[in-house]
């Protein structure tokens, strides 16, 4: 689609609507609140895949590059309106855009505009806002998901680092099973490109191939491993379980093999196929992961715990079995069976097969880790809260936490909106050129500066936006603050960056550099 229609229908009668003479309309991309608990920054990214794809790409090919009849006819098609000040632009054969930004990776405080935008030559002021929309839809996604993917990170670091000595491999324990549920392949792709900022295992390959069209890595981007599904396992009969792990052993004698292993009992799994086949798992040049997919992550990973050590789980022995007493919040009491493999959990079972080794945590203490020819992935209903879960708890067994990867899927990736952490681009500031009154009758001169913003009286203060012009720069603690009502002098300084003018993408960023800045903040 020509991207001069990829913008809400009511930007395309704004031209009309600003004051006569005006000459410049002056914007920012800002994170005005977090809906996410403890989280009070964001992970600035994606725009340079923006500007390459968008700006750059589709504005040339679909717009500059055709002839104006095909342009004209296809805007009229969809907007019935004048197209005096859009022939203008195609004639001009760029756009007249200067965008500064924070430099791609930087944790960007709530309240702190990570862009700004303004157009260069005064007849095109409506150029501004009416990119808005596309700004909007195509910077929230790739922006949130880097930021949850830096939450993710920052768990998982801590908790290996606290297990292990060290975070070697984390880049790892995040996996990125979104793509079947977000709501597109753009969408998959931004998000998943965000989750690679972070992160380099993910099954989302368009957001590999994106990555590096717009941010020349030098090194691995992302990748993957062999992994069964459930139609591979029921294909090879319930009857036959253990038939299908022998081939899928012999099948794949090196490297990392995934196999998911609850398509119907998890518990037989784990207690009657992989000791029947611990010598072949134990001869690989490679790692075994057994994947369960259902039930609560947190409890088949870790197991159970009595109460008072974790949640409101019970257990004793009764009759030679195991009872788990389930505390409801609306104090019924409801009891279950449960298997003493139940209790243990996958990590603590595949321990008491194959052992492993016990290494020295930061804080002290011994943790197992487990042989490195076996391993567990869970996938299914990962959360930023369960992660810390499941971490807390394999720490409290005494075990790494890296004797876990975790899937993150669309449950992490898709359950959010522009408005987990209300991106808005807002104008603070325009220029009006005054009508003045000479010997021809009125004509345009002197050049009225306009600080603008909005703060309803109806709002409880996120839409309080600031005014004039901006720079961003850190304050005696280090952290990055806004300052408004500046001179043209104040706001060419500071960290927001020129990135893109007149067409021309000024200022790139490497998938490494941005990799590097996001850990280091």
């Amino acid at each position: 689609m020509n991207p001069i229609l990829l913008t809400d229908f009511y930007k395309t009668q704004h031209h009309r609507m600003y004051p006569k003479g005006t000459s410049m309309i002056y914007s920012n991309l800002t994170p005005r609140k977090s809906r996410m608990k403890g989280v009070n920054s964001i992970v600035f990214f994606g725009l340079q895949h923006f500007l390459h794809k968008y700006l750059q790409g589709k504005f040339q090919k679909e717009f500059f590059d055709k002839s104006w009849e095909e342009v004209e006819a296809e805007y009229k098609f969809a907007i019935n309106t004048s197209t005096e000040h859009i022939k203008a632009l195609h004639d001009l054969g760029y756009l007249p855009l200067h965008i500064k930004a924070l430099p791609e990776g930087t944790h960007c405080p709530i309240r702190v505009p990570c862009m700004t935008i303004r157009n260069t030559k005064p007849e095109f002021y409506w150029l501004t806002n009416y990119l808005e929309t596309l700004l909007s839809c195509q910077l929230w996604q790739p922006i949130t998901s880097a930021t949850i993917a830096a939450e993710y990170w920052k768990i998982l670091s801590k908790y290996a680092k606290q297990t292990t000595g060290n975070d070697e491999g984390v880049q790892w324990q995040a996996h990125d099973f979104s793509m079947r549920g977000m709501s597109s392949v753009e969408s998959a792709i931004l998000s998943g490109m965000g989750h690679l900022t972070s992160f380099t295992g993910t099954d989302t390959i368009p957001a590999i191939y994106a990555l590096a069209k717009s941010y020349n890595p030098s090194g691995l981007i992302g990748a993957s491993v062999p992994a069964t599904e459930h139609s591979v396992m029921c294909m090879g009969s319930k009857e036959d379980e253990i038939g299908t792990f022998k081939n899928l052993i012999d099948l794949y004698p090196t490297g990392i093999l995934s196999v998911v292993s609850d398509t119907w009992d998890l518990w037989k799994v784990l207690t009657e196929y992989l000791p029947a086949l611990k010598e072949q798992i134990l001869a690989r040049d490679g790692k075994l992961v057994i994947r369960p997919d259902s039930g609560d992550p947190v409890d088949i990973i870790c197991g159970l715990r009595r109460k008072g050590e974790y949640g409101n789980y019970e257990w004793d022995m009764f009759e030679g079995k195991k009872m788990r007493v389930e505390e409801r919040h609306d104090e019924h009491i409801f009891t279950k069976e449960v298997s003493d493999t139940e209790i243990k959990g996958v990590v603590e079972i595949l321990w008491d097969i194959f052992g492993g080794t016990v290494v020295k945590g930061a804080d002290g203490n011994d943790y197992k880790v487990l042989d490195p020819h076996i391993g567990a992935i869970y996938g299914d209903s990962i959360t930023l809260q369960r992660a810390e879960q499941i971490c807390e708890r394999l720490k409290a067994k005494g075990f790494a936490s890296t004797n876990i990867v975790l899937g993150v899927g669309s449950f992490t990736y898709q359950y959010n909106t522009r408005d987990t952490f209300g991106f808005a681009v807002k104008a603070t500031y325009g220029e009006v050129k005054k009508r003045q009154f000479g010997d021809s009758g009125y004509f345009l001169a002197e050049t009225e500066a306009r600080e603008i913003w909005k703060d309803p009286i109806t709002d409880d203060g996120t839409k309080k936006s600031l005014k004039g012009l901006i720079r961003v720069v850190p304050n005696v603690h280090g952290e990055l603050i806004a300052q408004d009502q500046q001179t043209w002098e104040g706001e060419s300084t500071g960290d927001l960056l020129t990135v893109y003018l007149d067409g021309k993408i000024i200022k790139e960023y490497t998938l490494e550099d941005i990799r590097k800045r996001i850990k280091d903040s």
